[in-house]
């Protein structure tokens, strides 16, 4: 799948022209090294290829049942409200956020983990109902390595947000705080609503627009409701992938370097649980 091209033209990963593979720069953009070393056009085929959908929702799901088994002291639950949730403890493992976690332990790369973890079956399930929805959408809209890239930074901004206001304003009552301990990919999908609404903006499509934006509202209005709802989270998830998307532009094609920098940002998500779990086991062993 990442065979190297030695000779030919590719598109160059900046500005969309045709160079040649080993040339040292873009004679339309400036860029340096365009072929990548002979794996550009390798590299745009795995960005169309890849079921970024899939495999957001594979994650989610494969993180929830080990959660579950990491200690699954509570699986059976001691109410409707318990069954089949994970433990704290066990999500605390797998990369939970918040300001515990991110400020009372340092464990600040939680901001990216947080996003594929989960707090019971009704969590899970809302959650990936609203990715099966909105990451098709936003993936025709910018392409499917650009959602990945609004996906990842929104979460991100979302448990960053949540983290701050529940570690410096901690004094306020709980439905306007942050969190202390928090999971979940309602961060990235409010991020998914900001880049659709700026979507229909930018491009003109206002009915698909301000149906994100009800969306985004209805559920805001909901978070301050329901107990238990991280709506510091909601609010950077929403702002971090408004802001993404202006940067990408939907008016821009998508390039090879969205493809390169998606993959990036997957790494590192896998990186951010690795440690998660190096530095929290542990802690679960000696409970």
């Amino acid at each position: 799948m990442l065979r190297r091209q030695r000779s030919g033209s590719v598109v160059c990963p900046s500005c969309g022209k045709l160079v040649g593979v080993n040339d040292e720069r873009c004679l339309s953009c400036g860029r340096r090294n365009p072929g990548m070393w002979g794996f550009a056009a390798a590299f745009r085929r795995l960005g169309q290829d890849f079921g970024f959908t899939a495999a957001m929702t594979g994650g989610c799901l494969v993180l929830y049942v080990a959660a579950l088994l990491l200690d699954p002291s509570q699986i059976m639950g001691g109410s409707i409200t318990s069954l089949l949730a994970p433990t704290p403890r066990s999500l605390f493992v797998l990369g939970a956020s918040g300001a515990i976690p991110v400020f009372g332990l340092g464990r600040w790369w939680t901001v990216l983990s947080a996003s594929w973890l989960h707090g019971g079956p009704l969590h899970i399930v809302f959650n990936l109902l609203w990715i099966r929805q909105l990451a098709p959408e936003t993936s025709e809209a910018y392409g499917p390595a650009r959602m990945v890239i609004i996906y990842t930074v929104a979460g991100a901004t979302g448990f960053l947000a949540s983290s701050l206001v529940g570690n410096y304003l901690w004094f306020l009552p709980r439905f306007l705080g942050g969190a202390r301990f928090t999971v979940g990919a309602s961060a990235s999908i409010f991020g998914l609503l900001g880049a659709i609404v700026h979507y229909g903006r930018r491009r003109g499509s206002s009915a698909v627009g301000r149906e994100a934006l009800g969306y985004a509202v209805v559920l805001g209005l909901f978070g301050f409701v329901m107990p238990g709802i991280d709506n510091w989270a909601h609010l950077g998830g929403f702002a971090g992938g408004y802001a993404v998307a202006r940067w990408l532009d939907p008016w821009k094609p998508e390039r090879v370097d969205h493809v390169v920098a998606a993959f990036a940002l997957l790494a590192a998500t896998v990186v951010a649980i690795a440690a998660s779990v190096l530095t929290g086991l542990p802690a679960l062993g000696a409970r």
